[in-house]
């Protein structure tokens, strides 16, 4: 079974919950836990991560359990491209999840499978576990050059084409002209995240990954029956935006994995997305949603 890598920090019912459904698969017990747990950034987050910290040194149930405690706080980019930097190199492959999440009962078996199908695959880079666009023309499984965050897993080979510079990921981008593309054909502001991390605005690991493969021409295959559900936008996380836009339905029956080929993004499931961020974040939801919540403040009292 491949290592699961955790990051937590200062969320302990969200970390007993992900915990709980990693138990409810089989695999667990076969399965190689390493924990994260980043330092409180401020007094506030304290005893949250303390609390954290005394119920992960209580978890039982896998082959083994290895808590990494940070003593400064590192922050999600910095622990996660240290965490999988390390890990990868040592077991050549890890499924990698943060405390706000919650997974099916056969995720980590659809994980494996995927892994150990896909090895071998240099055009296959990434595996994302999360679907929450409830597209129902999604096939269960399919190719898409796009890396979601929420319940993914990768490989040392895949993993050294990562770069941490985002200048240089957005110099070529704009360079080979693929910035709109990138965007899903101007549906969604990626390359403006992009840059922004530039700025230092976010500190997202993610848009450098999801850019990196990007650029690589490398894919990730992406499920359309969701093995993992977000819980993290309650407020108690430190991206917490976008509400009930990114809720998933968890699918709690086996998900097989069948090779498909040929190798190659599949274009009506990159419309799909284009759609649901279309749907979402045009200017008129955008729009909507900021007078609703206008009104809720003035009169939901």
């Amino acid at each position: 079974m491949s290592p699961i890598l955790l990051f937590v920090y200062n969320r302990p019912q969200h970390t007993r919950q992900l915990i709980e459904s990693l138990l409810a698969n089989s695999e667990a017990s076969e399965s190689d836990l390493f924990i994260y747990s980043d330092a409180p950034r401020d007094e506030k987050a304290r005893e949250g991560v303390a609390e954290v910290r005394r119920y992960i040194h209580t978890i039982r149930g896998f082959r083994s359990v290895t808590i990494t405690e940070r003593t400064e706080n590192w922050g999600l980019a910095r622990s996660i491209i240290d965490g999988v930097t390390c890990r990868v190199h040592e077991f050549g492959r890890v499924i990698v999840l943060e405390d706000d999440l919650v997974v099916a009962p056969h995720f980590l078996r659809f994980m494996n499978d995927a892994l150990e199908m896909y090895q071998d695959e240099p055009r296959v880079g990434h595996i994302q576990a999360c679907d929450f666009t409830h597209d129902p023309t999604l096939p269960p499984t399919f190719f898409i050059k796009w890396t979601g965050s929420w319940g993914w897993a990768t490989w040392e080979r895949a993993w050294q084409l990562f770069n941490p510079d985002g200048s240089a990921l957005l110099r070529q981008m704009e360079e080979r002209r693929l910035t709109y593309r990138f965007d899903f054909d101007g549906a969604y502001r990626y390359t403006r995240m992009l840059r922004r991390q530039i700025e230092g605005k976010n500190n997202s690991w993610a848009i450098r990954w999801n850019a990196s493969l990007f650029l690589a021409d490398v894919l990730s295959l992406n499920v359309g029956r969701s093995l993992v559900q977000n819980n993290g936008f309650d407020g108690s996380g430190t991206n917490c935006g976008g509400g009930n836009l990114y809720a998933s339905t968890l699918w709690t029956a086996p998900l097989p994995v069948e090779r498909i080929t040929p190798v190659c993004e599949n274009e009506a499931a990159r419309r799909c997305y284009s759609r649901y961020y279309r749907r979402n974040f045009g200017f008129w939801a955008k729009a909507l949603r900021r007078i609703k919540r206008t009104l809720k403040g003035e009169f939901g009292r």
